[in-house]
Parts: structure tokens; C-alpha cells; sequence
């Protein structure tokens, strides 16, 4: 691994925060404040990313992406990561399972959504199946030529813009010496299918703005031509698509750590007490220290998991780690930051006890902690037999 960007990645980086310092962060407090992003804006933030030749830039260049590396794509996220979640959304990355489609799906689904006509929203978790997937109890069976399908999915992100969705139900079951094991596949359902509402979901304190919607689905019939993949082929394409996004979430953390860590510096060198900045205090300067040692090592962690992508290399563990390593060193330098700030660290004339509350969520999203250590102790105890 080269431990230095290159001069186009290096542009790519500069690019990038420079939009997110001027185009999202002078809307980051209207947002937080109302709960949501208009139209007009949410338009004008993707029209100047596909202008900038930037949107579904995660997307190789035969279909209209920008053909982007695992590394470079990294890169992006992690600029994305500074700014606000709920606007940096119309930078438009859609889902990569889109690459799954066949035949008329890529000209209804996979390229509209690449030159951002229609947006997409992934939809598999559900109130008794989160972290446990083959636990989703929404269904589908057969009739006749189609799939009807009922259930319910929730805390769908992004579904209030979504034109269709990615949704994952159980369509069979298998007895195995372990029990009774579900089928899943993947199915692709437009807006307005009947027997299909999508509708609002819970307030979080995290990430206002960024929206989660509640999916509804009652005798709702769909065709064979909406199954994404293969029949009982859900996890084929979650595994083959789905797993690297753990590393955009530990990208987001690292760009989100920095933007903190800038504040705290900035904070610690400005503010004085006793007669000297609060920097020079160790009690602030040590918590400085570390707080830039585990940001690089985040850093690092998630460029190198990036990195053995485009490598050809495994790297679900190293995903892993650098998914849980990262979420959980931003709680610690958005605790800290808030700390050094004082009393003003939880006031909202300052973004950091959004900070701090919109860090709590990246824990839990994408796989808890806790499933990202349960996939690194696997990895490692399986070959001796463990």
C-alpha cells in the first residue's frame, strides 16, 4: 500500500470539501432546526453535483459514473462525512446492488438512477429483524405469475425521496440441521405500486433531516421482472454488493472526527483561562493528542480496507474493523470536543452537540458493534476450527 494520494486523488479530495465548506454547510443549521430539506434545495445541491460531474460517481464509466476506485470513492465519503447527512444525501450515491440488474431493469432502474433521474432507498431492516436478517418476517409468496408480498420494513433512510426501492423479504424456508433457514430475495418496487405505501417514521435525535420512513406492504403483487438477482438469490447479491458499504459509514465517521477535531484545536487555542489558552493545559492538550492519534488510525484503518477492495483482497474483517474502530473513536471525539467547549459545547449556537448527538447512531446503523466484532472474532477463529 502507498501511504500518499495521488495528484487526481489529491483533487478529488479538494473538490469535494470545497463543495460540502460551500454548498451544504451554509444550510446545515436551517436543517437542523426545521427537521427536512426542501425541494428547490435538495434539486439544486444534486443538479450541481451532476454538474460537477461527481453524481453516482461510485458507478464504473460504462454505465455514466465516474468509475471511481473503492480508495477514491473512500475519499468522497469521507468529505461527505463534514458536512450535514440529510443534504450531502443529493450528492447522489446510489446503491451499488443496482449493478444487479438484467435486461430491462438496467434501462428502468440502474441508469436512471445513475444520471439521477429517479433515486433509490434500500429497505431490509425490520421491528423484529435488525441485526438478524434471516429473522425478516415481510414475505412473499406465489400466485399465479406473481409475488404478493406482505409485511412491513422501517427505519428505511432516505425512502421520503426515494422513487423506487431495494427491498429485501423472505420467500421460502429450508429446514437445515439447525433449524428452520429463510430464502431471501431481492425485489425492485416503484413508488405507488398498489398495495404498497411508504410513510413516516420515528423522530431520531440523530441526523435531523435525514429522514426514516416506515414501508408498508399488504397484498402487494409484483412480477418476476422486479426480482433483483436471482430467486432466493438475496444474500448472493447482498454479499456481493452490500458489504463494503460498512466502509462508507467508517468514512463519514473519520470526515465528521476531523471536522470536530478542527473545532476543539481551534477552541483550545483561542480560549483562556488563568491567563493562558486552554491548550496548554494537559488536561486539554493530552485529550488533543489522542484525539488526532485515533482519527489517523481510523483513517487508516478505513483507506486500507479500501484499499484491499481494489486489491482483490479480502477484506471483510478489515471492513469490519474499521467500521467499529471508527464509529466508535467519533463518540470519543465528539465527547471530548463538547468537553473542551465547556458549557458552550451543548448550546445550538455552536454544531457540536449535533455532533455529538448524530455520532450516537453510527454504532448501530450498518451493523452494531457488536455484529462488526462477532464478523472479526469469526474471521479469526474459524480457520483454527473455533
Amino acid at each position: 500500500m502507498h501511504f500518499g494520494l495521488t495528484d487526481e486523488q489529491e483533487m478529488i479530495v479538494s473538490t469535494v470539501r470545497n463543495f460540502v465548506e460551500r454548498e451544504i454547510y451554509p444550510h446545515e443549521a436551517m436543517v437542523e432546526r426545521t427537521g427536512e430539506v426542501p425541494p428547490e434545495l435538495a434539486q439544486e445541491i444534486k443538479q450541481k453535483v451532476i454538474d460537477l460531474g461527481f453524481y453516482a460517481c461510485n458507478f464504473p464509466q460504462e454505465v455514466g459514473g465516474a468509475g471511481l476506485s473503492h480508495l477514491e470513492f473512500t475519499l468522497v465519503e469521507r468529505e461527505l462525512g463534514r458536512g450535514s447527512m440529510a443534504l450531502t444525501h443529493f450528492f447522489g450515491r446510489p446503491q451499488n446492488i443496482l449493478m444487479a440488474c438484467k435486461g430491462d431493469q438496467r434501462d428502468r432502474y440502474l441508469m436512471p438512477a445513475v444520471r439521477g433521474e429517479r433515486m433509490d432507498a434500500l429497505a431490509m431492516t425490520e421491528p423484529g429483524a435488525g441485526s438478524d436478517v434471516r429473522g425478516m418476517s415481510c414475505s412473499a409468496i406465489r400466485d399465479g405469475g406473481d409475488w404478493v408480498v406482505n409485511g412491513s420494513k422501517h427505519f428505511i433512510s432516505g425512502a421520503e425521496h426515494a422513487d423506487f426501492f431495494i427491498v429485501f423479504v423472505a420467500t421460502g424456508v429450508d429446514d437445515t440441521p439447525k433449524g428452520p433457514k429463510k430464502r431471501i430475495t431481492a425485489f425492485l418496487v416503484d413508488r405507488g405500486t398498489p398495495g404498497f405505501e411508504v410513510r413516516t417514521g420515528y423522530r431520531s435525535v440523530s441526523h435531523r433531516g435525514y429522514q426514516n420512513c416506515v414501508l408498508d406492504f399488504d397484498n402487494c403483487r409484483l412480477p418476476d421482472s422486479q426480482v433483483l438477482g436471482e430467486v432466493d438469490g438475496g444474500f448472493e447479491v447482498m454479499n456481493t454488493w452490500l458489504y463494503a458499504t460498512r466502509l462508507t459509514v467508517a468514512a463519514f465517521c473519520v470526515g465528521r472526527a476531523r471536522r470536530c477535531f478542527d473545532l476543539a484545536v481551534t477552541y483550545a487555542a483561542e480560549r483562556r483561562q488563568f491567563g493562558q489558552q486552554i491548550g496548554k493545559f494537559q488536561g486539554v492538550g493530552f485529550q488533543i493528542a489522542d484525539m488526532i492519534t485515533e482519527i489517523d488510525a481510523a483513517d487508516w484503518l478505513t483507506l486500507a480496507g479500501a484499499w484491499r477492495l481494489d486489491e482483490g483482497l479480502p477484506a471483510n474483517r478489515e471492513i469490519a474493523s474499521a467500521k467499529l474502530y471508527a464509529s466508535e473513536m467519533l463518540a470519543r471525539v465528539t465527547d471530548a470536543t463538547l468537553q473542551i467547549h465547556g458549557g458552550m459545547g451543548l448550546m445550538d449556537d455552536y454544531p457540536i452537540e449535533r455532533f455529538w448527538r448524530d455520532a450516537r447512531v453510527e454504532r448501530i446503523w450498518d451493523g452494531t458493534s457488536e455484529i462488526q466484532r462477532h464478523i472479526i472474532s469469526r474471521d479469526l477463529l474459524r480457520p483454527l476450527g473455533a
